[in-house]
C-alpha cells in the first residue's frame, strides 16, 4: 500500500511507533510525560466500571505496551478480564512480550470485514489526544467513525478521553475538540447516557458513555 492509499490515521500510529523506537518502554514510549499523569488516567479509564467487584471484561483499546493491565493487577482487581488491542504489530508484539498468556489482539477496526468481540467495557486511552497531520474535522469524523464502531461492540459502556479545550495553549499536532462536540457526536451516534470529566488535573478530558442509565439493572456496580 502507497502512502497516499493509507488512511489518515496511520501518521497517528507511526508517530507512536516513533516513540516507541526511540523510549522502548515507560511513559515516554507511548507519550506520556511521566508515570504520574499515566496512573491518573489509568484510574480515570477504570472509574468507567465504577466500585462493585463482580466479574467483568474489559477491552484496552490501543493498550500500547499493556501498562492498564499491570495497573489492574496492582490495584488488586482481580475481577476484571483484561484484554488488549493494537492497531500497530510492534505495540502488539511489545505488548505480548511484557503480558505473557495476556490476549493481545492486533487489528484495524475500520477496515472492511473487520468485527470486534463483545466486552462489557471497553476503555480507548489515548487513542484520540493527537491528531498529527489531520485537520480538525477529520478528526472529528476518526472519532465518530471509531467510536461508533468499538461502543457496538461494549456492552456496558466506553470510555475515551480528549485534549480539553479549556487550556492556556494548545499544540499543532494535539486534538482539543469542544465539549459541545463530543457531547453531539456521543448524543447522534452512542448514547444519552453519558458523563464529562475534566476534574482529574490533566490538561484533558474524559467521557464515559453508558447503554443504560447507572442504578439500572444492567449495572453491577455503584457510580464511582
Amino acid at each position: 500500500m502507497s502512502e497516499s492509499d493509507k488512511p489518515g490515521y496511520a501518521a497517528i500510529v507511526r508517530h507512536y511507533e516513533a516513540m516507541l523506537s526511540q523510549h522502548h518502554s515507560g511513559p515516554l514510549a507511548v507519550d506520556w510525560k511521566n508515570t504520574h499523569d499515566a496512573g491518573v488516567r489509568y484510574d480515570v479509564m477504570l472509574g468507567l466500571l465504577g466500585t462493585g467487584r463482580a466479574p467483568v471484561s474489559l477491552l484496552d483499546f490501543g493498550c500500547g505496551l499493556g501498562e492498564l493491565k499491570k495497573h489492574i493487577d496492582a490495584r488488586g482487581l482481580d475481577h476484571i478480564r483484561y484484554e488488549g488491542l493494537e492497531i500497530s504489530r510492534r505495540f502488539a508484539d511489545a505488548a505480548r512480550e511484557r503480558l505473557p498468556g495476556v490476549p493481545i489482539h492486533c487489528m484495524d477496526v475500520l477496515a472492511p470485514g473487520i468485527g470486534l468481540e463483545e466486552f462489557d467495557y471497553v476503555v480507548m486511552n489515548g487513542i484520540f489526544t493527537r491528531r498529527q497531520s489531520l485537520t480538525h474535522a477529520q478528526m472529528l469524523d476518526y472519532l465518530e467513525r471509531l467510536v461508533a464502531k468499538v461502543f457496538a461492540a461494549a456492552r456496558r459502556g466506553l470510555a475515551f478521553n480528549v485534549m480539553s479545550p479549556c487550556v492556556d495553549w494548545k499544540g499543532e499536532a494535539l486534538f482539543h475538540p469542544t465539549f459541545d462536540e463530543i457531547v453531539a457526536i456521543v448524543e447522534r451516534t452512542l448514547s444519552r447516557h453519558f458523563v464529562l470529566r475534566n476534574d482529574y488535573g490533566l490538561y484533558e478530558f474524559t467521557c464515559y458513555v453508558y447503554r443504560e442509565p447507572w442504578g439500572s439493572t444492567t449495572h453491577s456496580s455503584s457510580r464511582p
